[in-house]
């Protein structure tokens, strides 16, 4: 392989061709589990478009806050054409998205179980890409090591598509198939993958701003604890030990024999 960043394969620019490709696999995924949840409400097409649009625009404009002092931070315009990246901000913006979606298009059910392996598989092949045009780490001696700039250094990217790999193996094959309440699977994975990329930051490259960590630390510090709070709340009250009935062709909990509420 020829020295990191590789920017473009032949014709195509490398990073473009590889979010396409997720896009393209994570939708094929999607199509697959809800089929096989017999969720085809043609309302679905909306909330696919709300997370797309979401996810697209606070992935772009994510790490636009970037000062206290407003005044030290690009345009919105100015982040729009030139801004990095942000996987976190995506993925926030596609939550908001599903959620702006379903409330507009009137779509009552859960949706994270049909979104967690489709985002799994579609961020595995989207962070190729990443591994491809950017700094992959922080330098090492480790033998298996990639270089980048004459430098060889840790192939944080590739941690991070193993990571997903397993997440969607682990949701594929196990799982959605066990009796979970709906949206279960994308909590948790949310929750881990969270908790992967703080600690995979150490060995990132980004710039370091304050107590030893990166921005995306320092959001992932503030939001993850909410998501492990919410799992261990959704637990002490029950619910995933709930019994499970058909709904509309889908498992839930049968709230009226376990008393745990409404899964939310």
């Amino acid at each position: 392989m020829p020295d990191l960043p590789l920017e473009r394969l032949g014709p195509v620019p490398a990073h473009e061709l590889f979010v396409g490709l997720g896009v393209l696999v994570a939708a094929a995924v999607f199509v697959v589990e809800a089929r096989r949840r017999e969720q085809t409400d043609e309302r679905l097409v909306y909330v696919v478009a709300g997370a797309l649009v979401g996810g697209a625009l606070f992935m772009r404009l994510g790490t636009w806050l970037q000062h206290v002092d407003l005044r030290e931070n690009a345009t919105l315009a100015e982040q729009w054409a030139y801004g990095n990246r942000s996987v976190l901000g995506g993925i926030v913006g596609a939550w908001l998205g599903v959620h702006v979606a379903k409330r507009l298009a009137g779509y009552r059910l859960r949706t994270g179980d049909l979104f967690a392996p489709a985002v799994a598989l579609g961020m595995a092949v989207g962070r190729i890409g990443c591994f491809l045009t950017e700094l992959p780490g922080t330098p090492t001696d480790l033998p298996w090591a990639v270089h980048a700039d004459g430098v060889a250094r840790h192939p944080s990217f590739l941690y991070e598509i193993a990571f997903h790999l397993a997440a969607f193996a682990a949701i594929w094959w196990w799982l959605r198939h066990r009796e979970l309440p709906p949206g279960t699977t994308f909590v948790w994975y949310v929750a881990a993958y969270g908790t992967f990329r703080y600690l995979v930051e150490f060995v990132r490259g980004n710039e370091v701003v304050w107590a030893g960590m990166t921005r995306p630390q320092l959001f992932l510090l503030c939001t993850i604890p909410l998501v492990l709070a919410r799992i261990g709340w959704q637990w002490r009250r029950g619910v995933y030990g709930a019994p499970v009935v058909e709904v509309r062709g889908r498992p839930r909990p049968s709230l009226e024999t376990s008393g745990a509420g409404d899964p939310s």
